[in-house]
């Protein structure tokens, strides 16, 4: 296992710079072990992704923003305390959620080996106990009682609740991380399906409206 300095030592110099005004813009702190985790992480998305693909994003500074930040700005609205990440793809909020929010106990369901692969990777080298990836399709995960199911860029929202309707537990949540366009999603929202909250999000160093759903049974 890779030290977390080191995994960090081989990333570009301003990047540390670029995660901790990120956190500063988004009003939260992170102290030296999140910070150390967050860039091992980092680290590791840089390195993986050269040879698996993970991510469309290539450039570190991007994933900074487009990754990190962006999974981060929904972490005031995370309580858990058991959090389901569906479609989790690299892991993704749910690798930094878990970072910033040791409380959280979160599995991470996806279907594609090679980034459950990295997920389980990610895991061992960052030293994370309270996450547990899974890889299996949705549709025949077989389990519930999650106090939170998140999605992020994994299905409509329409699909998205028809396929972990079970997964919530009775007074559960599910948060869809969605961009403007999802407005005309909550037209259709299944029979019995409450939006409790919409909130705008406003990621560092990225110019596209974010938004975050969030309802309820």
């Amino acid at each position: 296992m890779t030290p977390l300095s080191t995994l960090a030592s081989s990333l570009p110099r301003d990047i540390a710079a670029r995660l901790e005004r990120g956190f500063f813009e988004l009003g939260q702190p992170i102290n030296d072990e999140q910070r150390e985790r967050l860039l091992g992480l980092l680290a590791l998305l840089h390195k993986w992704n050269r040879a698996y693909n993970l991510t469309a994003v290539r450039d570190v500074g991007d994933m900074v923003t487009r990754h990190i930040l962006d999974s981060a700005a929904v972490a005031p609205f995370v309580h858990g305390p058991r959090v389901l990440d569906v479609g989790a793809g690299p892991g993704l909020p749910g690798l930094v959620l878990a970072i910033l929010n040791p409380g959280l106990e979160v599995t991470l369901l996806d279907s594609n080996g090679k980034k459950v692969r990295f997920q389980r990777q990610a895991v061992m080298e960052l030293g994370l106990e309270n996450v547990t990836p899974v890889q299996s399709r949705v549709e025949q995960f077989d389990a519930d009682g999650f106090d939170q199911v998140i999605s992020r860029a994994f299905a409509s929202i329409k699909d998205f609740i028809a396929l972990t309707r079970t997964l919530p537990t009775a007074d559960g949540e599910w948060l869809a991380m969605k961009g403007p366009g999802a407005d005309d999603e909550l037209r259709e929202l299944p029979a019995g399906i409450t939006l409790k909250a919409q909130h705008s999000l406003k990621v560092p160093f990225e110019a596209a409206t974010r938004q975050l759903l969030i309802l309820t049974p």
